[in-house]
């Protein structure tokens, strides 16, 4: 039997089955417990596991996550919410210097099982410091995991693997689709591992490569090229550290053209390190080169023009024309 949901529903819905699954689970963060967390992804824990188990922190981003440290190390299975993307500075210290390296540092006798939760990205109107996109810097960090999910069935399945894991995983949550689509959910079926990429929708003549909330972006670029008889096939790409390339180099071998797309500003971004991937491997399989579309070089902008500096259909659009015409 399948549950409709939403991608906040799946995540609170992730959460509170690993909470019942394992009494080590702890949640931590600013306004989780009583309000539930600025977007209600902690709704209703606290009233049914304690004060003990999802606690209310101080605004202090450092202190929340090295406290964190200090739980995964007595063997609590601690998950932290950042509030906002832009709100992770403080704590990036900690991320880097602590979280990432514990675990080789102590020649693998100390393991850090927690995830750090980080809405992501823009589009919701928000004002400076609450759409940032954070991915490269975590990604390019030896020690950490990064994963980004996309739609309510990945949010579900993937955080509670996240949390089962014994190595640090900054789990990505698009902000933007929080609320904005449904999907339905067998909590009896079996997911797919948690650091692999899939094909979404397949195609023949280009692959689009997305993540987090450009995935949908993707899709509908996809649909609309289809209409001019233009097959796409897009991968999710869902986990940025380690990426999952096989599918990847799977696809490129078979089309001869990608474009990568992400929020994220293009300069040393993820579709760089992907770009240079297939090049590497597919040099041979080519056609065009590797496109990148993402955000422009600047910080990020007023929320009034913010969708002139997201990537949108229309920039997707133009880049697989420019690849397939090539």
């Amino acid at each position: 039997m399948s549950t409709r949901i939403t991608l906040a529903k799946g995540l609170n819905m992730g959460l509170r089955k690993a909470m019942e699954d394992d009494p080590k689970v702890l949640v931590m963060g600013e306004d989780v417990g009583k309000l539930g967390g600025v977007f209600r992804i902690t709704d209703g824990l606290q009233k049914d596991f304690g004060e003990d188990r999802v606690i209310d922190s101080p605004l202090a981003e450092s202190g929340i996550v090295g406290t964190a440290v200090g739980l995964a190390l007595r063997g609590y299975r601690p998950v932290v919410e950042i509030q906002f993307d832009g709100f992770v500075y403080p704590a990036y210290d900690q991320i880097v210097c602590q979280v990432a390296k514990m675990h080789f540092r102590s020649k693998g006798r100390s393991k850090m099982p927690m995830v750090i939760r980080i809405p992501f990205g823009g589009g919701i109107g928000a004002v400076e410091h609450h759409s940032e996109s954070p991915e490269a810097q975590f990604a390019h960090t030896p020690g950490l995991k990064v994963v980004a999910c996309s739609n309510p069935v990945d949010g579900y399945w993937m955080l509670q693997q996240a949390i089962a894991s014994d190595d640090p995983v900054v789990f990505l949550e698009p902000k933007r689709q929080y609320h904005a689509d449904k999907a339905d959910l067998d909590e009896s079926a079996t997911p797919e591992p948690l650091f692999t990429s899939r094909v979404v929708r397949p195609g023949t003549d280009l692959t689009l490569l997305a993540y987090g909330p450009t995935v949908k972006t993707a899709m509908r670029a996809a649909e609309a090229a289809a209409t001019e008889g233009r097959s796409v096939e897009v991968i999710d790409l869902r986990t940025l550290s380690p990426l999952d390339m096989d599918p990847v180099l799977d696809s490129v071998r078979r089309t001869g053209r990608a474009v990568v797309c992400h929020e994220a500003h293009v300069n040393l971004g993820m579709g760089a390190e992907l770009s240079a991937r297939i090049t590497e491997q597919c040099f041979y399989s080519l056609e065009a080169p590797v496109l990148r579309v993402g955000g422009f070089d600047t910080p990020y902008p007023a929320s009034r023009i913010e969708e002139d500096f997201l990537p949108d259909l229309d920039r997707v659009l133009d880049a697989v024309d420019r690849s397939l015409d090539f």
